[in-house]
Order: C-alpha cells, then sequence, then structure tokens
C-alpha cells in the first residue's frame, strides 16, 4: 500500500472512531433535553415499591414508564385532579393574612440594606402564628417579582392544592396576580414558608417567613409561665441573620421561666446549635414532639437545612443570662437582669437523636409495609437538559430519569435513603412526616424521631417509614436548594391521582 493510501486508511479509521465517541455523547445530550413544557407525571420511570401496580392515573407509568423527553404521558382525565384535594370549602378562616410579593431593595432590622425580595414589605416576611385546629388562609399577591412566585409551607401536612410548588399543584403566580392558600393547622409544632418557584433564587433573596402552630387554647397548663420565640436563621448576601438582624437577638426571661426558642434552619447546609448558661431540653424536632426529652448539656443539636428544633430552657434563679447559639457566636440571648453572656465555642459533641428520649409505641407497624423504596444518591458525569457537567443521581439514574414512588393511599411505606454523592443532602419530603428506624444499619432506641427535613451525611445510609395518608403528587427533594435544580429530586405520586400543571409552560414553572 503507498503512502497515500495508506494516509486515507489512517483518517477513515479516525473518522470512525470519532464517531464511535461523538455518536453516543450526541444520543446522550439529544436525550438529556427537556421539552419546553412537561408533566412530572410523564418523567422517568415508575417505581411501585414492590405493591400492586396502581388503577388509572397510575396505568400511563406501567412498564418502565414514559419520561419527560419521550413517552406515552398522562392520560387526560384519569382520576382526581390535585386542585381537588383542599381543605372543606365551607369552612370559615380562623387566621386570614394577606401577603404582598415585591422585588426592592430592603432595609434589613439590622439596617442593612439588601437587593432580594420582600413580603408586605420587609424580609423575613410576616410570622403567621395559629392555634392548632384552626384554619389558615394566605392570599399572595404578586406585585413585583419577576418570573412569578408560589408560597410552600414547609412542614405542614397541607392538602395537595395548596402545596404552593409551582408545575406540580399550581402555575407561578405572574406579576399582578393573586392566589389564595387554605388549610387547617392540624399539628402544633415550629414549620415556615417560603417560595417554590425559581427556589434556589427567591429563597435565599428574601421570599421566606416563620409559621408557628401552638397547641389548642387550654391545652398548654403551663402557657402562662412561659415564653416563646422564633430563632430563623437566613443568610441575606451572606451575613448571618437571626429574625432578620444580625448579631444577638435579647429576649426579657424572668427568673424560673420556661423559654421555647423555635430554631428554623433556612439555609442549605446543617446549623449546629448549642446553649450555655444552663442545660437544656430538644423538646421537638420538625414541629413533632420529642417523647419524654432529657436534660441536655455540653452538646449541640445539628438542625438540617430546612429542619426545625424546639429548644426548651429553664431560666436560672439566680437571674443569670442564657445564650442559645445558632451556628455562630450570635444567638438568642435570654435574660431579666443582665445579657452580657459571652459566647463559647461548639461543643464537641453532637446529639444523638437515634437514642435521645423515651421509646413509644408507632401507630402502625413498619415491619409490615405495602411498598419498600430506595433512595439512593449518587453523582456522575452526563447531561442535564444539554448541559454536560458532573450531575446528582437517583438510584443511579439523572434527572428526569428518576423513579416516581407510587403509593394508595393507606399503604405503608419504608423508604430508604443512602449518601455515595460525596456532599451531604437534607432529604426533604412534602406532605408527609416520616419516623426515622435506623442510621447506618443501627436501630433507632429512643423517643420516635419524626422528620421532615433529612440531614444525610456523606457514607450515611437511613431507612424511614411513615403511613401514606395525604393524596396528591409530593416533591421528595433535596432542601439544598442547588442541588435539587441540579436534578436531586425525585416525586412521591398516589394511585388515582394527577396533575394537569406542567413545569415549564406558559406560566413559567420552575420549581426549583
Amino acid at each position: 500500500m503507498n503512502r497515500r493510501g495508506g494516509g486515507r486508511v489512517r483518517l477513515a479509521v479516525a473518522c470512525v472512531a470519532t464517531m464511535g465517541v461523538l455518536g453516543p455523547l450526541g444520543w446522550l445530550w439529544q436525550d438529556s433535553l427537556l421539552p419546553a413544557a412537561y408533566s412530572v407525571m410523564d418523567m422517568g420511570y415508575a417505581d411501585y415499591g414492590g405493591g400492586p401496580v396502581g388503577s388509572p392515573g397510575h396505568e400511563a407509568h406501567s412498564g418502565g414508564g414514559a419520561s419527560a423527553h419521550g413517552g406515552r404521558g398522562r392520560q387526560p382525565g384519569a382520576g382526581r385532579d390535585v386542585t381537588q384535594l383542599i381543605a372543606d370549602a365551607d369552612l370559615p378562616a380562623d387566621v386570614a393574612v394577606t401577603m404582598v410579593a415585591r422585588k426592592q431593595r430592603f432595609r434589613l432590622p439590622s439596617g442593612r440594606a439588601f437587593e432580594g425580595y420582600t413580603l408586605n414589605g420587609r424580609s423575613p416576611g410576616p410570622v403567621i402564628k395559629a392555634a392548632k385546629g384552626q384554619l389558615v388562609q394566605v392570599r399572595l399577591i404578586n406585585e413585583s417579582v419577576p418570573g412569578g412566585i408560589t408560597l410552600h409551607w414547609h412542614g405542614v401536612d397541607v392538602p395537595n392544592a395548596a402545596d404552593g410548588v409551582a408545575g406540580v399543584t399550581q402555575d407561578a403566580v405572574g406579576i399582578g396576580k393573586e392566589f389564595t392558600y387554605r388549610f387547617v393547622a392540624d399539628q402544633a409544632g415550629t414549620f415556615w414558608y417560603h417560595s417554590h418557584q425559581m427556589s434556589h433564587e427567591q429563597v435565599r433573596g428574601g421570599l421566606l417567613g416563620a409559621l408557628v402552630v401552638t397547641p389548642a387554647p387550654g391545652k398548654d397548663a403551663d402557657a402562662g409561665r412561659s415564653i416563646d420565640v422564633e430563632a430563623l436563621v437566613h443568610l441575606y448576601g451572606g451575613v448571618r441573620t437571626i429574625n432578620g438582624r444580625e448579631g444577638d437577638v435579647r429576649i426579657e426571661a424572668p427568673p424560673g421561666a420556661r423559654a421555647r426558642v423555635r430554631v428554623i434552619n433556612t439555609e442549605y447546609g446543617v446549623m449546629p446549635a448549642w446553649v450555655s448558661g444552663a442545660p437544656y431540653r430538644l423538646v421537638a424536632v420538625d414541629g413533632t414532639e420529642i417523647n419524654e426529652p432529657t436534660a441536655v448539656q455540653d452538646k449541640a443539636v445539628a438542625v438540617a437545612a430546612g429542619g426545625r428544633a424546639d429548644i426548651e430552657v429553664t431560666m436560672p434563679e439566680d437571674g443569670s443570662p442564657v445564650r442559645v447559639h445558632l451556628g455562630g457566636p450570635a444567638g438568642i440571648v435570654l435574660g431579666s437582669k443582665a445579657y452580657d453572656l459571652a459566647p463559647v465555642p461548639r461543643p464537641a459533641a453532637t446529639l444523638d437523636l437515634l437514642t435521645y428520649g423515651t421509646r413509644a409505641p408507632l401507630a402502625f407497624d413498619p415491619g409490615k409495609a405495602d411498598r419498600r423504596f430506595a433512595y439512593d444518591m449518587g453523582r456522575r458525569p452526563g447531561f442535564l437538559d444539554g448541559v454536560p457537567g458532573v450531575w446528582w443521581t437517583v438510584n443511579g439514574r439523572l434527572y428526569p430519569d428518576v423513579p416516581m414512588f407510587h403509593v394508595a393511599e393507606g399503604d405503608v411505606v419504608r423508604m430508604r435513603i443512602s449518601n455515595d454523592s460525596g456532599e451531604a443532602h437534607p432529604m426533604h419530603l412534602h406532605g408527609h412526616h416520616a419516623v426515622v428506624l435506623s442510621r447506618d444499619g443501627v436501630p433507632a432506641t429512643g423517643s420516635p424521631w419524626w422528620v421532615d427535613s433529612l440531614e444525610v451525611a456523606v457514607g450515611e445510609s437511613y431507612e424511614i417509614a411513615f403511613v401514606a395518608d395525604n393524596p396528591g403528587v409530593w416533591m421528595d427533594h433535596c432542601h439544598n436548594l442547588p442541588h435539587a435544580s441540579e436534578g436531586l429530586t425525585a416525586h412521591l405520586m398516589y394511585e388515582g391521582v394527577t396533575t394537569s400543571f406542567t413545569v415549564g409552560g406558559p406560566a413559567g414553572n420552575e420549581p426549583e
């Protein structure tokens, strides 16, 4: 073979080799592209957790399911639409609030100016307070937030129509439009609210606030001797604030009084909280009371991103102040005669909620689960909507080809959540609270540890359980919100429930 012929052969071989590489990459790129509008019901693949394949509303997803970029799609008219899952329309509102959202430059209570978003001219937004059993009604008006907004009631097991997820339970509320949320506050506890439209931008920018549900009147015999204070921790432009204030927040608390500090972590990572000046008790996690909590000293509480921890302190009889540290030297300082208690470093030990408190029976048997799911988090190279990178995976798959967890109302559900992704993830299931059964195979032995926001560290594996008692289409995602926008999102779907809303589309829905 002459030199020219040999060169042609080598060129041909090189071209074939190049096509062998670029061809699959091109297919993967094409397959990752998301349509301009798609239903989350059409994404990924159906996972029935070993239970029966569902009836209408589920059939479109059997046999491996349809993906968001190619598949059989939804069956119009099948089952109940999420808009039908509402609070009793005949119940009058006990707590009625109007929220006006704006994009604007504003001043924090500390005096620092910030360019972001407000609710009723402030951020954090107004604290919403209700008693257990009351119907809460919030009218949201978008005056000037571009791209639309919603409000999600983080940790409150609301009816699905009130969940506030753009593209899943409603359309984003555009400028000049409004939406009304209605739900019964049926669990006393500490919660919060935030936008679930472009949430990785809007929450950080200030569209958030605290929600507190107190026991029904007459149910708290110690109410007259206790002090109750919210402590919503949020970073504005990297500046840590408590209720929008920089530095310490001072609260008057007389000697012998019991103070309940409701810690709300709105940030993307776990936040330690600890107490100096007196012992404390951790009395609630994620809005659920701890059974028989005991006194704690020299240990911190790890508050997951999106999570809440209610810390109770009995004030010293000599009038000495008490400091509740919130992720750093600043905190809530409780006192009467003085507030000059210096900060102390974070304790080396962390309270283990797997063993804290006293065991109590559950209302269901996790050993008799109807569905068993795996939510295994990882990371690998690939394309996400045509963008190359190293992305999060769920069960080895890239978004949107992730599982749709299918359940029927009344099912007992177990789920294993494991993290082999190289970074920690605070996992948040909407519409439900789950009880932690074990961590890394070690069974829970303390108080039932109920969560809606669970920090899963690198290499950790949790097993949780819950009863599917709140029909709807629910997000199950990482609450490090940039992670969710990078594909760490799945959904829990009930048999016979459908949604007519789409991600994208004319409303520009972008839930993460």
